[in-house]
């Protein structure tokens, strides 16, 4: 999430700095993006790390968001203590609110800025970034500062996306189109869609030398979740941060992207349609 330029939320346009690098984090944090965010959880964002937890551990969290994995993981550490880290104190809001409704007590939120974490070295057993490093101009730096804060023997823990191994059917010809304006968007904001089959080379190159990688996906098919995934898609496509950005970067015209969220919905409307996300993950111990 973007670094903390105050408070950002609801229809509100990125800022210019993401949590690592100078980069643009360019969902923003639109309705479609929290319906999106908001559902996640630690059983399928964060199942390579699961059995690394311990009751005790003190866990950062960072690029938290509305909070969801960082509740459920509060609650596999019932005796430690886990904070989230965003950059933009609204959505920390959201997070706030959905630990106190699950009568989550052992978990803090607090802003930040990953590139200059205000931790003490070794402040913990596990830190956490779930979708953050591909949108940083400089995920080395990132991974660096993340190993600063991990006391020596803890574990530092990423997982991304890569764009453009996501694969789908039916091959509705405008999805095509949205994945290639996605990769330039994105690229275009400083940083990389494909950060998922990156992340071993940038754990290494930020002197991370104990690392196990794996890959991790999420399938969305049958009625109620492909209405869900290409809703939030094609509301994304035409009316998110994300959208603004494609068209003053000169990348689509409001024509293009209305063909794309049409395409969206025509891929939801197929009984058999089936769309698969792939995600690297690497669990650095250091």
């Amino acid at each position: 999430m973007p670094e903390a330029q105050g408070e950002r939320t609801g229809n509100d346009g990125p800022g210019p700095d993401a949590p690592g690098g100078r980069a643009v984090y360019i969902h923003g944090h639109h309705e479609s993006v929290l319906r999106s965010h908001g559902r996640r959880r630690a059983a399928d964002s964060a199942a390579y790390l699961l059995p690394e937890l311990r009751p005790d551990h003190r866990v950062l969290d960072i690029g938290c968001g509305p909070g969801s994995i960082t509740a459920d993981l509060a609650v596999l550490v019932p005796r430690g203590r886990v904070t989230g880290l965003d950059a933009a104190e609204g959505i920390l809001g959201h997070a706030r609110r959905a630990a106190r409704e699950r009568g989550v007590d052992n978990v803090d939120f607090t802003t930040g800025d990953v590139r200059a974490l205000d931790f003490p070295d070794g402040s913990f057993d596990v830190v956490h970034a779930h979708q953050v490093l591909q949108y940083l101009d400089d995920p080395v730096a990132a991974l660096r500062e993340m190993r600063r804060v991990c006391r020596p023997g803890g574990i530092v823990a990423v997982r991304d996306v890569v764009y453009t191994a996501m694969t789908w059917y039916p091959r509705v010809p405008g999805l095509d189109d949205w994945q290639r304006l996605y990769v330039r968007v994105a690229r275009a904001g400083g940083g990389e869609p494909d950060a998922g089959s990156r992340l071993l080379g940038w754990a290494r190159q930020a002197g991370l030398t104990d690392v196990t990688t794996s890959a991790g996906a999420w399938c969305y098919a049958g009625e109620e979740q492909r209405a869900w995934w290409s809703g939030l898609w094609a509301d994304r496509t035409l009316a998110s941060p994300y959208a603004r950005l494609a068209v003053e970067g000169g990348h689509a015209d409001r024509a293009e992207l209305e063909r794309m969220a049409r395409a969206w919905h025509e891929w939801g409307r197929h009984e058999d349609a089936w769309f698969a996300v792939l995600n690297g993950e690497v669990l650095c111990r250091v």
